[in-house]
């Protein structure tokens, strides 16, 4: 074949372009390749400065807070004393049940073993104080304290506190020289800082866990604890309640006391008494045995959106007064029930649980000054603050609680439940205490007061007004009962 013919034929062709093909599929991978080389270096180098940060400061920091306080936060052992009846040469409690007599049961005894951890805070001479919670101690009869190189020594119970579950034990240790905790101030603490959990968990000696503080201010402990919990989700577990939480200063801001959880296990939230509530619990245990708090004399609650505009109040932030003990502080300094509480000797008070923290810290034999509204009107009172009685002293003055029942208004939605007439106007007997002057003039819970000594009344502000107004040696009440009215007399 000729040289032209060749050049022209279709094999010629098709083989030119499969090699034209070649080339440029050649040509564009180089110049991709070529791009890519040339993006990898500087994705590399971010990667570098971004993703690989030198942590070591942190985790040296982390490390020195725990070698520093460790020494000062022990695991305590706790021995109590439970008595359970059993009848006598018997093992079986379903025979015992159905056929024993009871009085022929005997008391026995058996010891319970429990743990927690307790935190160094004072020295005296050759005596140390631990702070603890008061669940951990329960009803001890011996502690066992164990420090951080295991070294034991014999606790004795100083105080303890169920309202803020606090408690302090000593021991004495002579010619030794143990580190004692730094306290902090737990009012610096913000939401994201950097915490430390230091403990015992499930007995597990000088545990360290690490988290954030997660919230301020919680409230509502398992045992109606009166404290503003610190929220954290550092590992807190059983046996961790009493120990510390610290700061990254390497000072102690909270006390460990209890999580919430359904599995019994940390889920990340874990509950601290902010240290500075426990600073002047610290003191009166040592002086006197017990937290001495300060008593008002009043039974107090928040109130709702609906109490808000009936009662003419600028917002919610305070706490109504349901009731005053009489010759209590309240009743001499003049606050009556209805009040309105909103500041406290210059702090603020949002709700009923801020009034009681308040005034627990106050100190006795002084006066504080209380803001608060009256009938829509602002009203400022100096009241001289006394000593808070024993729980259980107050609880047996109802007698003294005036008037001894709460009311609401009489809402849609309460002539509704009550199936009420829409044109009644009143009151509705919310609750009624026993063993007070309105239990004992025969008030219940439901009914509806329509008038006080005569005097109609068409909700809260104005039933409060004339209740106030009235003399308390006779106040006679209008009360629409199962559609019957009847005259209820209350006595001073």
């Amino acid at each position: 074949m000729s040289s032209r013919k060749l050049l022209f034929s279709r094999n010629f062709f098709v083989f030119n372009l499969v090699a034209l093909g070649v080339l440029l599929g050649f040509v564009l991978s180089m110049i991709l390749f070529s791009c890519s080389t040339r993006v990898q270096p500087s994705q590399q180098a971010r990667a570098e400065e971004y993703a690989l940060p030198d942590l070591s400061g942190m985790q040296h920091s982390f490390s020195a807070i725990a070698q520093a306080v460790l020494p000062s936060v022990v695991k305590l052992n706790v021995e109590a004393v439970q008595t359970t009846q059993t009848a006598p040469g018997r093992n079986l409690p379903w025979f015992d049940f159905f056929f024993q007599d009871p009085d022929l049961r005997e008391n026995r005894e058996f010891r319970t073993q429990g743990l927690g951890s307790g935190v160094i805070v004072r020295r005296d001479g050759d005596r140390y104080y631990i702070l603890t919670n008061d669940h951990v101690l329960g009803d001890a009869e011996r502690v066992m304290v164990v420090l951080d190189d295991q070294t034991e020594y014999i606790g004795s119970i100083i105080g303890t506190d169920q309202r803020q579950d606090l408690a302090l034990i000593s021991f004495e240790a002579p010619g030794n020289n143990i580190p004692i905790a730094r306290l902090g101030d737990s009012s610096d603490l913000a939401v994201g800082d950097w915490v430390l959990a230091i403990g015992s968990p499930f007995g597990f000696q000088s545990t360290v866990t690490a988290g954030i503080v997660s919230a301020l201010g919680r409230r509502g402990g398992p045992q109606g604890n009166i404290s503003d919990f610190i929220q954290t989700d550092a590992a807190i577990n059983q046996g961790n309640s009493g120990g510390a939480l610290v700061s990254m200063k390497g000072e102690v801001v909270g006390i460990n006391t209890w999580i919430t959880s359904q599995t019994g296990g940390s889920v990340g939230i874990g509950f601290s008494i902010p240290i500075n509530n426990a600073r002047r619990a610290i003191d009166d245990f040592i002086e006197v045995g017990e937290v001495r708090y300060g008593w008002l004399g009043v039974s107090i609650r928040s109130v709702s959106a609906d109490i808000v505009d009936e009662m003419g109040l600028p917002n919610r932030r305070g706490a109504i007064v349901q009731h005053v003990f009489r010759g209590s502080p309240a009743d001499t300094g003049g606050i009556l029930p209805g009040d309105f509480v909103t500041e406290v000797n210059g702090q603020a008070v949002a709700n009923s649980d801020e009034l009681v923290m308040a005034v627990g810290e106050l100190v006795a034999d002084t006066n504080a000054e209380f803001k608060l509204i009256r009938d829509g009107a602002p009203l400022e009172l100096s009241v001289r603050i006394t000593v808070r009685e024993d729980e259980r002293r107050i609880a047996d003055q109802n007698r003294n609680l005036w008037p001894g029942f709460s009311v609401f208004s009489l809402t849609d939605a309460v002539r509704r439940e009550l199936e009420l007439d829409d044109g009644l106007h009143g009151v509705f007997v919310a609750s009624v205490e026993g063993r007070s002057p309105a239990s004992a003039a025969g008030l219940r819970l439901g009914d509806v007061v329509t008038a006080v000594n005569g005097t109609t009344v068409n909700g809260m502000r104005v039933f409060y007004r004339v209740f106030n107004e009235a003399d308390r040696e006779s106040i006679e009440l209008q009360v629409l009962r199962e559609g019957r009215e009847q005259t209820i007399t209350l006595t001073w």
